[in-house]
């Protein structure tokens, strides 16, 4: 973590603004239309984009669901202006947030979301503020809520490893490898969270990007 208490959207690699550049190499539309697929919002329910940065999923998903209520959460205040302008641009009502994941009860309530989401965030965090983060998110889900999470997973070959040094290099090693490691899993079951599954893994010139679903207990 950075002296702001959050690491930046590109770590230490390049400024914010250059994020969706950046992001768009890592076949960047097949794994967040993925998710959103998993997410599968409907009207009338709440979705919390957890770490929203420039708010490209969120805003995805307010073009899949118009009645769905999306809440993009983000620390930082520099990537939550570049979503807002994304959302303006595209005719999408999202509620921004500033905030942190592990402190989500605070921000959107306990127990009132149907779904939370996130992506390419718990692999910038510590060991301890993934397990914090993950604790939060399932005390914003309703009970039987559902968690959709888009991150760099386990690196199963040598060409993903080698090509994920790049994120490693942007965001630390030790805050990186236990994702590599594919620990996610099993942080998300100790969460409390349960039928969880690696439901895609999309191999990406940084690394595989895995989507993870599960259910809150």
């Amino acid at each position: 973590m950075t002296e702001q208490s959050f690491t930046p959207a590109l770590g230490r690699l390049a400024p914010t603004r250059f994020y969706d550049g950046v992001v768009a190499l890592t076949r960047e539309r097949l794994w967040r239309g993925l998710t959103a697929l998993y997410v599968a919002p409907r009207a009338g329910e709440e979705v919390v984009d957890v770490g929203c940065g420039t708010g490209s999923l969120a805003v995805l998903l307010g073009r899949v669901e118009s009645g769905a209520r999306i809440v993009g959460v983000d620390p930082d205040p520099e990537v939550l202006a570049v979503a807002r302008r994304k959302a303006a641009a595209a005719g999408v009502e999202v509620d921004w947030r500033v905030g942190k994941g592990d402190a989500l009860a605070e921000l959107v309530g306990a127990g009132t979301a149907d779904t939370v989401v996130s992506s390419l965030v718990l692999h910038q965090c510590a060991l301890p503020v993934k397990r914090a983060v993950l604790a939060s998110m399932a005390e914003a889900l309703r009970p039987g809520g559902k968690l959709v999470i888009a991150d760099y997973g386990l690196q199963r070959t040598r060409r993903m490893r080698l090509a994920f040094r790049m994120v490693q290099f942007a965001d630390g090693v030790e805050d990186t490898r236990p994702n590599a490691e594919g620990i996610l899993p099993e942080l998300m079951a100790r969460a409390g969270f349960r039928e969880v599954r690696e439901a895609e893994v999309v191999s990406t010139v940084t690394g595989s990007v895995s989507v993870y679903v599960a259910r809150r207990g």
